[in-house]
C-alpha cells in the first residue's frame, strides 16, 4: 500500500548543476559559498533572481542564522523556504521536498543549496557540538568524532562478513581515478592500492585514506517544472523515484543497515526498474564502510555479500559498476552539509552530458544514496532517489 502513496514526478525537472569550488581553508563565510551558489545557479539558468521564488538550504555553519537569516543576507523574498539539517541525506531529502513544492504550485523554481565553510578550527567545533547525544554521551567518554564511530562500525562489519582492507582499498582507489578529471577536487594525484595500504593509520582499522578530508565549498540545482526547463532551453534529469527514512532499525545493537533496507522494494517499484537497470550510483561515501552498506540495502548485492560484489567489479567511470564518477567525498573532499548534495549533483551533470569529470557511458539511470547524522555506532538518516535521462537542451 505504502508504494502506492507517492504521487509520480511525471512533470518536475532537475537542473543546472553547479560546484562552487572546494578549499581546504578559507576566511570566507558559509554565507559566501552559499551566495556564489545561488549566483552560479542564476548564471547558468539565465534566471533573474527574483524567478527563483523558493529555497532548500542545508548547511552546519549557518549559526546563528537559520535558513530565514540566509534569505535576508542574500536579498531573496521566496514564498517557500525549508532547512534541511540532515547532513549525507539533505541533498535527496532536499529534492523531495523541492520537487513536492514545485508540483503542489507552493513554489515554481526552487533553488536546492547545500553549503559550508571551513576555517581551521571549523570541523572541531563542529564535533563539539553536533548533537546533544554527542555532548552528553559520546565525546565525555573520549570518543574522536566520525573517525572513531565509522572505525567501530569498520572493525564490526570486517569481523562479522570478513571483509578486507584491500577490499575496501578497491573502492578508495576507483573513486582517486574518478576524480582525476574532476577539477573540483582536491585530491590531485592518483592513488595506488599499495599507498592506501601503508597509509598510517588514524583509528584503527582505518587508515589515512580511509578517511574524509572536511573542506569548504558549495553544491547546488534547481527543481522546475519540465515546462519550465524547455522554455530555458535548460538540460534536464527526470525523477523516477525517491525513499527516505529516519531511525530506522533502532533496535538493532549496532548499526549493519540503513532505513533503505526498509524502502528499496518501493524505490525501484515506482521507477519501474530494478538495481539490474542502474547505470551509475552515486554513494554517500565518507568512509568505504558505507559503501558496503549502500551496495546491500538498495539491492546489489544480499547482507553480507559486499566484499564478494566488491571482488567481482570494478568502480571507476568506466567500469562495471561506477561509483561517484566526480570522484566521491573520499578524494573530491566534504563540504561539510554539501557533501550531501554531492552526488545529487553528479548524477544530474551524468544525466543532462555535463559531468565534471569523465561521462558515464550510455548512463541513463543514476542513483544517488544519502546517509547523515551518525551518533556514536549510527547514521540516523538514510535517503535515495533513481533519476533518468531527460531532454537534452
Amino acid at each position: 500500500m505504502a508504494s502506492r502513496l507517492q504521487l509520480p514526478y511525471e512533470e518536475i525537472a532537475v537542473v543546472a548543476p553547479v560546484t562552487v569550488d572546494y578549499v581546504r581553508y578559507t576566511n570566507r563565510s558559509t554565507h559566501w559559498f552559499a551566495a556564489k551558489a545561488l549566483r552560479t545557479l542564476i548564471d547558468d539558468s539565465g534566471l533573474e533572481k527574483h524567478d527563483i521564488d523558493g529555497l532548500c538550504i542545508s548547511s552546519f555553519q549557518l549559526v546563528p542564522d537559520t535558513a530565514v537569516g540566509l534569505t535576508q543576507h542574500l536579498g531573496m523574498s521566496p514564498r517557500w523556504l525549508d532547512h534541511i539539517p540532515m547532513g549525507g541525506a539533505c541533498g535527496v531529502v532536499g529534492l523531495r521536498r523541492a520537487a513536492r513544492a514545485v508540483q503542489c504550485g507552493d513554489a515554481s523554481i526552487v533553488a536546492c543549496i547545500g553549503a559550508d565553510t571551513n576555517h581551521v578550527d571549523t570541523f572541531r567545533n563542529l564535533l563539539g557540538s553536533f548533537s546533544q547525544y554527542a555532548q552528553d554521551a559520546v565525546y565525555p567518554y573520549g570518543s574522536g568524532g566520525p573517525n572513531a564511530s565509522f572505525a567501530f562500525l569498520t572493525d564490526y562489519y570486517m569481523r562479522e562478513y570478513g571483509a578486507t582492507r584491500e577490499q575496501f582499498g578497491k573502492l578508495c582507489v576507483a573513486q582517486r581515478t574518478n576524480a582525476l578529471a574532476n577539477p573540483n577536487a582536491l585530491f590531485k594525484r592518483p592513488l595506488t592500492l599499495e599507498e592506501y595500504m601503508s597509509a598510517r593509520v588514524i583509528a584503527e582499522p582505518l587508515h589515512l585514506f580511509d578517511c574524509v578530508m572536511p573542506c569548504a565549498g558549495a553544491e547546488g540545482f534547481l527543481v522546475m517544472s519540465r515546462e519550465s526547463a524547455s522554455q530555458l532551453g535548460l538540460p534536464h534529469a527526470r525523477i523516477l523515484s525517491t525513499i527516505e527514512r529516519h531511525n530506522a532499525f533502532s533496535e538493532d545493537p549496532i548499526q549493519m543497515r540503513g532505513g533503505w533496507a526498509m524502502d528499496k522494494d518501493a524505490l525501484y517499484e515506482r521507477a519501474d526498474c530494478s538495481p539490474n537497470d542502474v547505470d551509475f550510483m552515486c554513494t554517500y561515501d565518507d568512509y568505504p564502510i558505507i559503501n558496503a552498506l549502500q551496495f546491500e540495502d538498495l539491492g546489489f548485492c544480499e547482507k553480507g555479500e559486499a566484499p564478494a560484489f566488491i571482488q567481482a567489479n570494478e568502480f571507476a567511470w568506466d567500469g562495471t559498476f561506477p561509483i561517484n564518477p566526480s570522484g566521491g567525498q573520499l578524494s573530491v573532499g566534504q563540504a561539510g552539509a554539501a557533501g550531501g548534495y554531492l552526488g545529487m549533483v553528479e548524477a544530474v551533470r551524468q544525466l543532462t552530458g555535463q559531468p565534471a569529470g569523465h561521462q558515464v557511458p550510455d548512463a541513463k539511470i543514476g542513483l544517488v544514496s544519502g546517509f547523515g547524522m551518525i551518533n556514536y555506532d549510527r547514521g540516523v538518516c538514510t535517503a535515495a532517489a533513481l533519476l533518468g535521462i531527460g531532454a537534452v537542451a
